[in-house]
């Protein structure tokens, strides 16, 4: 092949008309159910093996980029796809699609829940929900754990991660911020325990011909110049709606409260949603006291049944917390401010992290410090995922808990008394319907929220 076409070609979006990938990323958007795994799997699909966008190695690099920073890795990986053929246009169009139909979504099923949350029928449905999702949790601590506790140093990262968040409320931050010291510096020392797992979908090396080829555009290669320019934009993008909260409200304030939290969880959110959500979880229920443990139940369901990151749960807390404190606004008017805001603070980072990094990290493949330190913070996160489940657990399987708080502990342990049989067998369905079965996410999901009303119908809850 001639280079010299290959780079035309790749400057001018390879021959892909924008008409035509807007259409590709909406079909894309569309099908983005199942969390980052079976979104991956559809990107994996139409870009690289039906439209032959994109080579398999060329597919790889970019999500291992991806999975090295915080936020949603398949709402990134688009992102980056989307600006490697059609620059940041393309980007703005491939991320900004990807996460449309779950903001529209999270958006009309919170109007739905606020109004009519406490109606027989609804509550019927959440029941359901909540069990299928403790369900959906658990089988995402034994997916994850088979891929990053490849030895005995990486299982115990994740106990330690465990025991640090479930028994000594140990912030999530800290946890990550240690495992990532650990795994850099063991990766440096040439400790095998911390080489990188493998991500992707076969061989790296059988590129694929492809309308991109290996070629570099000229917006992907590094410049200085235009980096600070493009950080200062999106930084400012970012951060000015912060600022302006904070010196116009206040710290006190609900809406300066949802922009400076979220905007923290855009930093910390490494190893997927399911692990950051404890941290979420703790925060907004415990210390924020913007929801109830089982409506953060209820949101991730609404995440997990609609397209989109599974962190667009974030945008119902952000919901519920403007609702409950409107500010002098109305209810409604509030929360939907409060949504938006949540997700305009948690997605600006990632087009940020994308349109400036990218170039850069190039120069970072086969650093080993780097690999070293996101294994050790996949191992980590297995524990704190495992934490969620069991907040998750207790939360849907008991009625009643008991705080604990002898310092160092500080825990919730369950009163055996208070379990909800009805709950606790309608979880061992779903859990059966996955792990026995293979069911999907939203064969499963259908189920329970259906078992749910029957149960209802039936005078059993």
């Amino acid at each position: 092949m001639d280079t010299r076409n290959v780079q035309a070609g790749a400057d001018a979006g390879h021959g892909v008309s924008f008409n035509e990938a807007f259409r590709v990323w909406a079909r894309v958007a569309s099908l983005s159910f199942g969390g980052p795994a079976g979104q991956i799997a559809v990107m994996h699909r139409i870009l690289v093996e039906e439209k032959k966008w994109i080579s398999e190695g060329r597919f790889l690099h970019a999500l291992n980029y991806c999975m090295l920073l915080p936020g949603p890795e398949a709402q990134q990986l688009a992102t980056y796809v989307g600006w490697l053929m059609h620059r940041t246009a393309g980007g703005l169009m491939a991320g900004g699609l990807f996460i449309l139909p779950g903001i529209i979504a999270i958006m009309g099923l919170s109007y739905i829940y606020a109004a009519f949350g406490n109606v027989s029928f609804v509550e019927a449905l959440f029941f359901g929900l909540k069990a299928a999702v403790l369900a959906i949790v658990v089988e995402a601590v034994v997916r994850v754990g088979k891929r990053a506790l490849k030895n005995r140093v990486m299982i115990a990262l994740a106990a330690i991660a465990f025991v640090a968040i479930f028994f000594f409320a140990v912030p999530f931050p800290i946890i990550i911020i240690a495992a990532g010291l650990i795994g850099y510096v063991g990766a440096r020392q040439g400790r095998p325990e911390f080489a990188p797992a493998a991500h992707g979908h076969g061989d790296s090396s059988a590129a694929i011909d492809s309308m991109l080829g290996e070629a570099v555009p000229d917006h992907v290669r590094p410049d200085t110049s235009r980096a600070i320019r493009v950080g200062a934009l999106w930084l400012a993008l970012w951060l000015v709606p912060v600022a302006a909260l904070l010196l116009a409200f206040g710290q006190a304030n609900v809406f300066s409260q949802i922009a400076l939290f979220f905007s923290k969880m855009a930093l910390v959110t490494f190893g997927g949603a399911y692990a950051v959500l404890a941290y979420v979880a703790q925060q907004a229920v415990e210390h924020y006291h913007w929801l109830k443990p089982h409506e953060m139940l209820d949101g991730l369901g609404m995440a997990e049944t609609t397209p989109g990151p599974l962190i667009m749960v974030l945008q119902f807390v952000g919901f519920m917390a403007a609702y409950r404190d409107p500010s002098g606004l109305s209810p409604m008017l509030a929360a939907t401010l409060g949504g938006l805001l949540a997700t305009w603070v948690t997605f600006t980072p990632c087009f940020l992290w994308i349109f400036v990094g990218a170039p850069y990290i190039e120069r970072l493949r086969g650093n080993t410090g780097l690999a070293g330190a996101l294994s050790a913070i996949t191992a980590a996160v297995v524990g704190v995922i495992l934490n969620l489940s069991i907040w998750f657990a207790l939360h849907t399987l008991f009625r009643e808990t008991v705080p604990v708080h002898a310092f160092p502990l500080s825990f919730d342990m369950p009163v055996p008394t208070s379990v909800d049989i009805p709950a606790l067998l309608l979880s061992i369905a779903a859990a059966t319907a996955i792990f026995r079965f293979k069911l999907g996410m939203l064969t499963v999901l259908a189920g329970s929220c259906t078992a749910g009303v029957a149960l209802r119908l039936a005078g059993v809850i």
